[in-house]
């Protein structure tokens, strides 16, 4: 399945910059202006004097290229600015000014990093700085991640006295990368077909590593695990965006992510209190927000027998042997696993409990009662219950399986006989209906300037 999703994203590239905030003083003067391309980022400083173009806001600072650059990075930072606000549902109330300083031009020698980020402060208070190179040029990508990233710190940092920080600031990557996908999903730029190879892999990252990945890590990772590790993390944040109250909870997560040091998913809870109903919560709402979103069109669903043997493979319960190996057994086998410790018996149900999930989405319609009753049965062994009877329930569902076959061999055999001894001519009973889709069609509101009567002539000649 890394196959596939590689080949999905063959053309598509992440690069994510390096952006850690690091607290340090304002110097009283700046070191001079660097003469060298190839120094590195925290080492370039502007010089005095240039001059300063400031965003729409007012938060934004831009100095250290010309004009029409400047006003590019400008346009870029409120864009992105506007984007932040759009999904946390709030006005505009920044405290702490964000400085871009730009290095360079388009062809220079590269630097080891083309985007760097410092945390300053000062008499009148904190601010965030942003270098750019622009020996890449503009890199739109990783320059809309930077400004998310700062606009993050910004809210962190609006309730705190200016001064050196105890405990250095923190965003994760999954933090900006969840944002990035989200937006681009809501605008139509994101590829469905991610998601669908995700979840039919069952995911590629678990939660507890999508939130701790370093930022190290993420760039280190190749394209094909980036894409992935995107996707997972953007159907995380559409997961708590759904919740009750989700923007007005976002936003008070937001203004504390970035200066907390302990276990995200505790944080979350806190914000979040929907996800405190169980220990896997969290998990259950990312897992069905990936399933929506990869969620397969009516013409793609499975036919009677796809579905049956999709849904062999699934029910499938898994044990481990002496050696802790994973061995797959039939469902019948479930009075082995009835017999197990309840924690063995969790594990043992987990593959085909997801497995009918996924399948839930792409089975033929009369097949999702099916699936229910499979998964009670799984419930069923795992928390037995005196009044359901695990043995003749499965015997109930192979039989109803069987006879959903038997139903829909006998009418595929009974279509095959009418088209070879009855399909001669058309029989007319489809008359009404087409005569009916033909005058909704004349119906439509239609042009009636010049040039649509001049196309309309136009495709009557071509008719003749």
């Amino acid at each position: 399945m890394i196959q596939d999703v590689k080949h999905l994203i063959t053309t598509i590239i992440f690069l994510s910059p390096l952006l850690s905030a690091q607290v340090k003083p304002v110097p009283a003067t700046p070191p001079p202006p660097t003469t060298t391309t190839t120094v590195a980022p925290n080492e370039w400083r502007s010089e005095k004097g240039q001059e300063v173009t400031k965003s729409r806001s007012m938060q934004f600072h831009i100095s250290g290229a010309e004009a029409s650059i400047r006003s590019t990075i400008s346009f870029l930072a409120e864009q992105a600015k506007s984007d932040f606000l759009e999904l946390t549902k709030e006005q505009d109330q920044w405290k702490i000014p964000i400085i871009i300083v730009m290095h360079g031009k388009q062809g220079d020698a590269l630097p080891k990093r083309t985007l760097a980020m410092d945390l300053q402060y000062g008499e009148d208070g904190f601010k965030l700085r942003i270098d750019v190179h622009l020996a890449r040029g503009i890199e739109n990508d990783r320059f809309h991640s930077a400004v998310l990233t700062a606009l993050i710190y910004e809210r962190s940092l609006r309730t705190m006295p200016p001064g050196p920080l105890e405990d250095r600031l923190l965003v994760r990557p999954w933090l900006v990368e969840g944002l990035t996908e989200v937006l681009a999903f809501k605008r139509g730029n994101s590829d469905r077909r991610l998601y669908q190879a995700l979840f039919q892999a069952g995911g590629l990252f678990d939660l507890e590593d999508l939130l701790n990945i370093s930022q190290k890590e993420y760039d280190d990772s190749d394209s094909a695990l980036r894409a992935a590790f995107r996707v997972s993390a953007g159907g995380l944040m559409m997961a708590l965006l759904e919740q009750p109250s989700g923007h007005e909870a976002f936003r008070s997560f937001i203004a504390e992510s970035a200066k907390f040091g302990g276990d995200m998913p505790l944080l979350l809870r806190k914000h979040f209190p929907g996800l405190n109903l169980s220990n896997k919560s969290l998990e259950k709402w990312w897992s069905l927000q990936m399933a929506i979103q990869s969620r397969n069109s009516l013409s793609e669903v499975m036919t009677i027998a796809e579905t049956e043997a999709a849904l062999t493979d699934a029910l499938k319960l898994r044990f481990r042997n002496e050696e802790g190996i994973a061995l797959d057994r039939e469902i019948n086998s479930w009075q082995e696993l009835a017999a197990l410790p309840e924690g063995d018996r969790i594990y043992g149900i987990r593959h085909a409990e997801e497995s009918l999930v996924r399948l839930s989405y792409r089975c033929f319609p009369s097949y999702r009662t099916l699936l229910l009753d499979y998964q009670a049965v799984l419930r069923a062994i795992v928390r037995p219950a005196k009044k359901f009877d695990i043995a003749t329930k499965l015997n109930e569902l192979d039989e109803r399986r069987v006879l959903m076959t038997h139903r829909s061999e006998r009418a595929r055999d009974y279509l095959d006989w009418f088209e070879i001894t009855r399909a001669r001519e058309t029989s007319g009973v489809f008359d009404d209906y087409i005569k009916l889709k033909e005058r909704l069609d004349q119906g439509m509101l239609q042009n009636t300037d010049h040039i649509t009567r001049y196309l309309d002539q136009a495709q009557k000649l071509y008719k003749r």
